[in-house]
């Protein structure tokens, strides 16, 4: 039997372990853009650095020199060396008190004033005002505009994807002006490179958000709500993203997988996901897909082509051939796909997938014929 481990409890070393197998599936960093939308980003952050870098530089600068340089004694104010008169604080008159003399404001004060005008009004709304130029352009190369259709059929030659966020993993489902080539997937997406897809962001339960960082800004999947987010890869390659709005107990271990690949290799993929699951080549394997289908997997799973049709969980159609497992937190390996069968609470404690109970022949069997949808 397992036993959910309170998120605050799990050492740190199994933080670590979770952290190295996701940068073994594939890289999750902003500042390495992979995609014309990241770079854009990128160079907007790389603005903001240098100049939030100069501002903070010059400010300490300005401070240290008030309060470290010396005065000679000719450039210290009137107002050190008179007396108080306090008989225009007594009357409201500013005109007898400190400071004042018959030629009005004392050279420090209307230096100080200029000084808080130049660095308080017009100097921030300059630097300001340039970085919201910086962003607005910026942002209105990389958000969709609001005539894109986010309902209905793609148009011809548009690559339209649907990502529905779910507790704790990505629904994916590529749609078509076909209806019979529609298919899903699950925790992963891929792009022919240099080529854009607009993706249709929903949520079925909590508010999520979807982040690649190396290939796009974040974006919301609010319940009830469509939203469209451009994603393009400028070369082949493979970037990790992560669900950026917490979700439930396994928040951080909703990530998904984009790879982007040549467009005939990606064609030869699409065709290959479209088509239903291989029939078993001999009676082993009939025998191991016998063993799935008696299994409480169908209760969840689905495999076009069998019987199993769960909308639970995960799609299985393909499963072998997506890179990772749990949503993007485990390798798709064969040890790793015997362990999160047995027990997927040990792996993701809270998530909604239940370890059935199987004997070993079951595990065995099932482990085999899942290795075989390719």
């Amino acid at each position: 039997m397992s036993v959910a481990v309170p998120v605050a409890l799990v050492p740190l070393a199994a933080l670590r372990a979770v952290l190295a197998q996701a940068r073994a599936v594939a890289p999750q960093s902003a500042l390495h853009p992979g995609g014309p939308d990241a770079a854009r980003i990128g160079d907007l952050w790389d603005m903001m650095l240098v100049t939030g870098t100069v501002v903070t530089v010059v400010t300490l600068a300005l401070l240290a020199y008030a309060l470290f340089r010396r005065r000679r004694p000719g450039e210290l104010p009137p107002e050190a060396d008179r007396r108080a008169d306090t008989r225009g604080e007594r009357a409201n008159d500013e005109s007898g008190g400190r400071g004042r003399s018959d030629g009005g404001r004392p050279r420090s004060e209307r230096q100080g004033a200029r000084w808080m005008l130049f660095g308080g009004v017009v100097f921030p709304a300059v630097v300001l005002g340039a970085v919201l130029v910086f962003t607005l352009r910026a942002l209105g190369a990389v958000v969709v505009p609001a005539g894109v259709a986010a309902e209905g059929a793609p148009r011809p030659g548009e690559l339209v994807i649907e990502v529905v966020g779910r507790q704790y993993w990505w629904e994916v489902r590529y749609l078509d002006a076909v209806p019979g080539n529609v298919f899903e997937t699950a925790n992963e997406i891929r792009l022919p490179a240099g080529r854009a897809a607009l993706l249709r962001l929903r949520s079925d339960d909590v508010i999520h958000s979807f982040w690649v960082p190396g290939l796009q800004g974040k974006m919301d999947l609010v319940p009830g709500r469509v939203n469209v987010v451009r994603l393009q890869a400028g070369e082949p390659g493979v970037w990790r993203g992560q669900c950026a709005e917490f979700c439930g107990v396994q928040h951080a271990k909703m990530a998904l997988v984009v790879v982007a690949e040549p467009e005939a290799r990606w064609r030869a993929w699409l065709a290959a996901q479209r088509a239903p699951a291989a029939a078993p080549a001999d009676s082993a394997r009939l025998a191991d897909r016998g063993t799935f289908l008696r299994s409480g997997c169908v209760l969840c799973h689905s495999v076009r082509g069998t019987a199993a049709g769960g909308d639970v969980g995960p799609d299985l159609t393909h499963v072998a051939s997506r890179l990772t497992l749990a949503a993007g937190i485990l390798p798709n390996s064969t040890g790793n796909l015997y362990g999160w069968i047995a027990n997927p609470q040990s792996h993701k404690p809270g998530s909604k997938m239940p370890s059935v109970p199987l004997t070993a022949d079951e595990l065995h069997g099932i482990a085999r014929y899942l290795e075989t949808l390719r």
